[in-house]
């Protein structure tokens, strides 16, 4: 009987503790990390759009967070430029699509969300190039240089590359992120015009260094809230 009363008292107590601690566990504020998607658009292209008469440009940009570090990020966007240069005049037209990923590699601490990110996308453009005009050189200062306006156009191009990412984006107010990246970018392939090249990609940008090229944007993008999780509480580690 009188190890029954004990075994009774005991049991008691573990009883009274784990409902003493569930109360406690319950008062704590439990933190949340939230899951959604981010919408935007370049601010450098619409920018673009305004100063230059022969330019036309937007990009849409998006990412949705995947886990905790990983977010499933692309873009999408069309083009319109005419570049007049001393000896050539030609005009590219064409949309272009970006899929991959980004990596966050900033700790962020209590609710912020901002971001320091390496990411890859593999890309699509479809477009077209019109040959406006060009000069052939004469050796003869007399008569100058003739000027030639085929106005030939080539239509169904497409191109593909890699694109290697590099930025941050910074929330300024509560959903409201604004972000900067740099971006490298190599051609996997290139469909060009006969008798002609694709000097001008949408999307790519300028592809006088061979297959390799470089952009950058400026972005503005807010972030819609789908579901919140518990956070994981990182225990310290031992010495």
């Amino acid at each position: 009987m009188r190890i029954r009363h004990i075994l009774k008292s005991i049991f008691s107590i573990v009883l009274l503790g784990l409902s003493l601690t569930s109360v406690a566990q319950d008062s704590i504020p439990k933190k949340t990390e939230r899951y959604g998607i981010r919408v935007g658009a370049d601010l450098s292209r619409l920018a673009r759009s305004f100063y230059e008469k022969d330019y036309r440009g937007l990009e849409l940009v998006a990412d949705y967070r995947l886990s905790k570090k990983i977010f499933i990020a692309g873009e999408i966007g069309n083009e319109d430029l005419t570049d007049n240069e001393a000896q050539l005049s030609y005009t590219t037209k064409g949309s272009y699509f970006k899929a991959g990923f980004d990596f966050n590699a900033y700790d962020n601490w209590l609710d912020m969300e901002n971001m320091i990110y390496a990411g890859v996308r593999y890309s699509v453009s479809t477009f077209s190039q019109q040959l406006n005009a060009y000069d052939i050189y004469n050796t003869n200062p007399y008569f100058g240089e003739n000027t030639i306006e085929p106005n030939q156009k080539f239509d169904g191009l497409t191109a593909h590359w890699l694109e290697f990412v590099a930025g941050v984006k910074a929330e300024i107010f509560s959903n409201l992120f604004l972000g900067f990246s740099v971006r490298l970018n190599y051609l996997v392939s290139n469909q060009k015009p006969e008798g002609f090249d694709n000097l001008y990609i949408p999307g790519f940008n300028r592809t006088y260094d061979g297959n390799f090229g470089a952009g950058f944007n400026y972005s503005v993008s807010y972030f819609i809230p789908l579901y919140k999780t518990a956070k994981k509480n990182e225990t310290p580690k031992k010495k």
